[in-house]
């Protein structure tokens, strides 16, 4: 069967690996993107110069011209909109194709995503299992009988829910993730997507795991699980025979979680990759034989959450429970090992008091990070801060509407949750002095102050903080700041190519010699197991 993935603004690493164990089921299975330049609904958006570079016709028409049997998606909240006027415009041309849908919103919200004709099939929670029982149901003609982790319309039009299992626990069973799919699109060299592990040990409010980790019916296995670490080095050596790749970033949700297998780690990729890479840790997943074992295996940026420094609305309101005396010891231990650090802080909490900046701003006075990352608070659906807000009013039921259905939604960029015009000010103070704080001489930093810069013009901070936040971002060679920038590059020329009807430009050159990973050192069985695909 012809199956082609749809993807959207950045390499997806659960298509990756679906699409690996969609080929060794023999399926043709292949992959068709869209960088939707600046407007990639995370970080960038600049309206007035997205429409230039809408592909969104040219994506439908590259759908058409390979004939696919099922098209599918991954789907966040910010891009399932976007997913529908794909599948919506192909289905016009096309109205005999399958659609399958998966992704951290499709999982919070199934039977709002099926409310749409253009979804067939909503893949909820991991979805490799799923996947392979879904294209049976469709090669068999659409069996009105339930497919575990999978909500699907029957033929007469209701609703056939399945059962949602357990986590699968041993990842080292998966094929490699196909990263030959990306070639074409991302810079695999300079910073390589990895997953060692999947789950986190949290719950945090905020975050998709506070749901997804509740998903199983029944008993779920442990939710954070990990490949060993001989199965990563192994993709990596793969990696710098295909791609010399430069680079390793970990995605996981906390890096650091087994202390053991870091140590373990830390040797063998020192000794058989040697390369910089970075990561995501928990300040209480985090001391300092972690520290220095990391900082000799080449750990170039950490990136750490803080949130925020009140501790007991932390504690009561974001499931987030350590301390701050954690915090602090693990700023010391990456100034001590001199480990560059990017830390992210949550502006506009419901309810946190404005003072909580006042508390950080002292932290990062004394202890200050390369760079200070801000989001302002996004309501994710399935959350229990999506709940509460709507529960008190927080969200209006337009807005709750407009939230499950990924209406003009845009991560990390919503200022009109604050519905006091001098508290979103004050934030926005504070913001400003985050992201220029890190260039700042230390006589300035320590006198510093949000009143000093309350006079400032908004538009002044807002464009004055983005503009020395991207200098930071290059004189500390950022390397997740720098591999966006060339990203944009890179596909600015590959669009522009394209209006010139050059269709073959790849963004990654790879050795052709050295083929798939799966086909040359995966030796796993054909049994198909679960993942956390269709979630990232």
């Amino acid at each position: 069967m012809k199956i082609l993935f749809i993807g959207l603004g950045s390499e997806q690493l659960g298509i990756s690996i679906l699409t690996s164990i969609l080929k060794r089921e023999g399926h043709d299975v292949q992959l068709v993107f869209t960088a939707s330049l600046f407007h990639d609904r995370f970080n960038l958006e600049i309206p007035w110069l997205s429409k230039y570079f809408d592909e969104t016709k040219e994506i439908i028409d590259e759908i058409i011209e390979h004939q696919p049997d099922v098209i599918a998606f991954s789907c966040l909240t910010a891009t399932f909109q976007w997913a529908i006027a794909i599948a919506k415009g192909t289905r016009a041309i096309h109205p005999n194709i399958k659609t399958i849908f998966g992704g951290v919103h499709v999982s919070a919200v199934p039977e709002v995503c099926l409310e749409y004709p253009e979804v067939d099939y909503a893949v909820v929670g991991e979805g490799d299992v799923a996947i392979t029982d879904i294209i049976k149901n469709i090669e068999e003609g659409v069996v009105d009988q339930p497919i575990n982790n999978t909500q699907f319309k029957a033929t007469d039009g209701s609703i056939i829910k399945g059962k949602q299992v357990g986590f699968y626990q041993d990842l080292d069973e998966l094929p490699f993730p196909d990263k030959t799919i990306w070639e074409p699109h991302v810079n695999l060299r300079d910073n390589y997507l990895i997953m060692a592990s999947r789950g986190c040990p949290y719950t945090c409010s905020f975050c998709f795991n506070n749901f997804f980790a509740k998903l199983p019916d029944g008993k779920r296995g442990k939710f954070v699980r990990q490949r060993s670490v001989d199965n990563v080095i192994k993709e990596l050596k793969w990696a710098k025979e295909r791609y010399k790749i430069k680079t390793v970033k970990f995605e996981d949700d906390v890096f650091t979680v087994n202390k053991a297998w870091i140590i373990e780690f830390c040797k063998k990729y020192k000794a058989e990759i040697d390369l910089p890479f970075n990561c995501l840790i928990h300040p209480q997943y985090f001391d300092e034989e972690i520290a220095e074992m990391m900082s000799i295996a080449g750990v170039n940026w950490i990136q750490m959450g803080i949130q925020t420094m009140d501790e007991n609305f932390k504690h009561q309101n974001l499931r987030r429970y350590e301390e701050s005396n954690h915090i602090i010891k693990a700023l010391e231990l990456i100034e001590k090992y001199n480990i560059k650090i990017k830390v992210d802080i949550m502006l506009g909490l419901p309810g946190e008091s404005i003072t909580s900046q006042e508390t950080t701003l002292k932290l990062f006075k004394k202890h200050t990070p390369k760079r200070i990352q801000t989001f302002w608070t996004s309501f994710l659906p399935g959350t229990d801060m999506f709940k509460k807000a709507v529960a008190d009013g927080t969200v209006s039921k337009e807005k709750e509407h407009d939230l499950v259905h990924g209406i003009d939604f845009y991560f990390y960029r919503n200022k009109d949750n604050i519905k006091e015009l001098q508290l979103a000010k004050q934030y926005i103070n504070y913001e400003f002095i985050y992201k220029i704080l890190p260039l700042l001489p230390n006589y300035f930093k320590q006198r510093i102050e949000a009143k000093s810069v309350a006079r400032i013009p908004k538009f002044i901070k807002v464009n004055l903080g983005t503009l020395m936040d991207m200098f930071n971002g290059l004189q500390s060679l950022n390397t997740d700041f720098i591999y966006y920038g060339n990203f944009y590059i890179q596909n600015l020329i590959k669009f522009t190519l394209r209006r010139f009807g050059y269709n073959s430009y790849k963004i990654t050159k790879a050795n052709n010699k050295v083929l798939s990973i799966n086909n040359e050192t995966n030796k796993t069985s054909k049994t198909t197991t679960p993942t956390e695909s269709l979630t990232h």
